[in-house]
């Protein structure tokens, strides 16, 4: 009987030793934090919007947090497999991921991954949507996005659209309009944005639902025509260009997001700091007059939000690419 009792009070011990040490440990950890060069992967080859989005903030973060940031590029599979670096990564605050929409909300639902990003990520802050925009060749003789709807009804065989890559928004978006009309407008992949940019001028595409950054040169010439903006709000830089609402295809809600995550268990308080902090230098209003230059609407979602927005969009493209049938080869 009395080993009984010892060997209980000793269990019982631990247990009070061990809950005293996890009441601790958030705020231990985010006390010591940071404590050496902060890694932000960057799933993409250098020089990408993304990439650009972050100098704005790199420099501001480094003098609050008294600490270096590094952005290391690891491209590949469509930004899968920095993602998967960072989802295998230590939780110990020193790791983050920077990355859009199809690496959080859309290649889990056309590629075998072998990890769910929106479990075995934390979101941080949600930093700024690009969106995308409804645009026509010149030899397209629509003038708004219902006369395009009806000339891909009257003759949808004529129409194709194109997109910088399978499985990116610019498709997706695509999808979601040719499903409107029964699927009749074909998909053409193009190998990034610039090929796919050189075929509508010449014709060979009719549409395309790229961002105006990727073809803000070509609008603003009078070479590509915008019909619509595939947001909530016009945007300042096209504010004759309604929105895909105003246009009457209100489904058609599209953009290219970037979100700042870390793995999955990182410490609660560091999360919530790096995210305070980042909003706080996008309230700047140099920063966020870069940031629309550039194309991008500042967000600012904190932790709570960001999830909600990216659990949202992950259902609407699971549901969109289920409709629309969309199959890419495995990675």
């Amino acid at each position: 009987m009395r080993t009984s009792n010892s060997v209980t009070r000793r269990q019982v011990g631990r247990v009070a030793i061990a809950a005293g040490m996890a009441a601790m440990t958030g705020s231990t950890l985010a006390q010591a934090w940071p404590s050496k060069t902060i890694r932000v992967v960057y799933p993409y080859a250098g020089g990408g919007v993304g990439d650009a989005i972050f100098r704005l903030l790199e420099q501001g973060l480094e003098q609050r947090f008294k600490q270096s940031f590094f952005i290391e590029n690891k491209a590949g599979a469509g930004g899968n497999i920095g993602t998967g670096d960072v989802v295998r990564a230590a939780p110990d605050g020193h790791t983050f991921l920077l990355a859009p929409t199809g690496n959080y909300s859309v290649n889990q639902h056309l590629f075998k991954l072998g990890y769910d990003p929106l479990a075995q990520l934390d979101p941080v802050v949600a930093l700024a949507d690009a969106p995308l925009l409804a645009v026509v060749s010149p030899g397209v003789t629509a003038t708004s996005l219902k006369q395009l709807s009806d000339q891909v009804r009257a003759n949808g065989s004529r129409f194709n659209y194109g997109s910088p890559g399978a499985g990116s928004p610019s498709h997706l978006a695509g999808a979601s309009f040719s499903l409107m009309h029964g699927n009749a407008v074909e998909h053409i992949s193009f190998r990034g944005t610039a090929p796919m940019t050189q075929s509508m001028l010449a014709n060979e595409v009719q549409m395309a639902f790229p961002t105006l950054l990727a073809v803000g040169a070509q609008v603003k010439a009078g070479k590509l025509r915008p019909l619509a903006v595939l947001s909530r709000q016009r945007i300042p830089e096209l504010p004759d260009v309604p929105t895909a609402a105003e246009a009457g295809f209100p489904e058609l809600l599209f953009g290219n997001w970037w979100v700042l995550s870390a793995p999955k268990g990182t410490d609660p308080a560091v999360i919530n700091r790096v995210s305070t902090e980042i909003r706080q230098l996008m309230a700047d209003p140099e920063i966020k007059r870069k940031l629309v230059d550039m194309g991008q609407v500042p967000l600012g979602y904190g932790p709570t939000e960001t999830a909600a927005f990216m659990r949202a969009e992950s259902t609407k493209y699971k549901t969109l690419i289920e409709r629309s049938g969309i199959r890419l080869d495995p990675q």
